[in-house]
């Protein structure tokens, strides 16, 4: 694997009259001393007065002036002719023609700040453009070098099957400066590079986003990416520390990757969506405080600023479908998958509206949604903080795992709190107890010896539902003599008596235990 190392940078105008070749001609800047920081494309010797119209621009044209000496227009002519072809500079050997510096070229130099260079001494041009040309032709070839190591090595990966962010981060690794990728809308759909510069970058992203869509310049190098002629996002390379034409060949490679990563990535998870997966898994995970995730959040569309934060988790939905209905509704938020059968959604509503309310209304269209699973949606208390964010996905993902097993069993609310989980709440707690695992295993001991004839889901099912034999045997799709023959076989495994209260409650508790366990 290549390691990056920063690209040869262009050479300017100053560092060519910095080379120990062109010190021994004793250069002076008379003109344009500004100006100087200008880039060298190419270094032209060239005595005709209209050479500007052989030009392409950035070239560094040498001359002693020999067709313009005597001729002042002629002079300033010359010099504007260069302006117009966006010359960087021009240096005019003094000797025969020109003893000393003309004014009439200075005074025009001047005035197009253009770099106007005389050498004082007599300087064999060839030196120079050989070594010029020669520091340009290497600065050519590493950014070749680099652009098809680029162009192999995320090949490779993408063949791989990679995710996203691992291409990203090689991208970020070359550059060596932070990058960002966004949708048409600024809407940031992943980035890579120091966290710290990062989020430097992220904090007031939509205007900085903004500012350098209209031109480049500090570093700031943009891609577009799209595909039959039509972009949908767009590749940044924030502050990029290398010359302009070799960020612009590294962020096309770049590109053109992420082009065909987004193409081969079939029907799978969206780039938008793993943006908002890998924001709620960091806020879930708490690793990262909440205030250090702010940037991230904002820079991916989330309203952040004097909101109320209500944290889901919803279980019978997948993210697309949790984002249609977000959009439907106007409910600003995000939604990423933590599981195959958990999502979290974290819903960012202005102070003045009702987010009981609003949360209410967004469970109750999930539910009336057709649809296979039977739909969760567990919550937790409304934060005003974003610190508090993370604590309370915790507690809407503990509620939502605490009545995963039996959802389709009990009488649920539209919305899940804690309030509701009641003791399977407690259980999923201490779950991971030593002594709660040894109680499960003892009390269940006789259906989980031998689990085939199916009868622990019997069980839970008629304890989850208050012992009601009948709705135990419509869930079971059983009549009520062959449900009466399984509690029997149950009771005779377990050598419990389900009719009474207490061994019905420990069971149960057993279960719950069990359950909690598992998962």
């Amino acid at each position: 694997m290549t390691t990056w190392e920063p690209p040869v940078p262009a050479l300017s105008v100053r560092q060519v009259l910095a080379l120990e070749r062109v010190l021994a001609g004793e250069p002076e800047v008379v003109a344009g001393a500004g100006r100087l920081d200008r880039p060298v494309r190419w270094v032209h010797v060239a005595e005709a007065a209209d050479v500007g119209v052989m030009l392409s621009g950035g070239e560094m044209v040498l001359t002693t002036g020999v067709l313009l000496a005597g001729d002042a227009h002629k002079q300033t002519e010359y010099v504007r002719s260069l302006h117009r072809a966006e010359a960087s500079a021009v240096v005019l050997g003094l000797g025969r023609a020109f003893p000393s510096p003309p004014e009439a070229m200075r005074r025009a130099a001047e005035r197009c700040q253009l770099p106007l260079v005389v050498l004082h001494r007599p300087f064999p041009f060839a030196q120079l453009t050989e070594e010029v040309q020669s520091r340009l032709v290497r600065r050519k070839f590493a950014a070749v070098s680099l652009s098809e190591a680029v162009r192999t090595e995320l090949t490779a990966l993408i063949t791989g099957g990679a995710p996203l962010q691992r291409l990203l981060d090689e991208i970020a690794r070359h550059s060596g400066c932070p990058v960002v990728v966004t949708n048409l809308a600024h809407r940031v759909l992943g980035t890579a590079g120091e966290r710290s510069a990062v989020d430097d970058v992220l904090r007031d992203w939509e205007r900085i986003a903004r500012q350098a869509g209209r031109s480049e310049g500090d570093g700031w190098i943009r891609a577009e990416l799209g595909g039959r002629g039509e972009p949908w996002g767009r590749l940044v390379l924030c502050g990029y520390r290398g010359d302009t034409e070799t960020g612009r060949l590294l962020a096309d490679r770049a590109a053109e990757a992420l082009v065909l990563h987004r193409m081969l990535g079939g029907a799978g998870c969206s780039w938008e969506e793993q943006s908002a997966l890998s924001l709620l898994t960091d806020l879930v995970g708490g690793a990262v405080p909440a205030r250090h995730l702010l940037p991230r959040a904002r820079a991916a569309g989330l309203p952040v600023n004097r909101r109320t934060f209500v944290p889901l988790v919803v279980r019978g939905r997948r993210a697309t479908s949790l984002d249609r209905t977000l959009r439907l509704l106007g409910l600003p938020g995000i939604a990423g998958e933590l599981s195959a059968t958990a999502t979290a959604v974290l819903l960012s509503l202005a102070r003045d509206q009702d987010a009981e309310a609003l949360t209410a209304h967004f469970a109750a269209r999930l539910r009336a949604e057709p649809a296979d699973e039977h739909v969760v949606v567990a919550a937790a208390a409304a934060r005003t903080s974003f610190d508090e964010v993370p604590a309370g996905l915790r507690e809407a993902r503990h509620v939502a795992d605490a009545v995963a097993d039996d959802a389709a069993a009990l009488d649920l609310p539209p919305v899940v709190r804690l309030r509701d989980v009641h003791l399977r709440g407690l259980v999923r707690l201490l779950r991971d107890d030593p002594q709660v695992q040894s109680f499960a295993e003892r009390e269940l001991a006789g259906l989980l010896r031998d689990p085939g004839e199916d009868l622990l889901p019997v069980l839970r099912t008629y304890l989850a539902t208050g012992r009601n034999k009948s709705r135990t045997a419509q869930l079971h799709h059983v009549s009520r003599p062959a449900l009466y023959r399984r509690l029997e076989a149950i009771q005779a495994r377990l050598g419990a008596d389900l009719d009474d209260f207490e061994q019905a409650a420990s069971l149960h508790i057993a279960l719950l235990a069990h359950d909690a366990q598992q998962r």
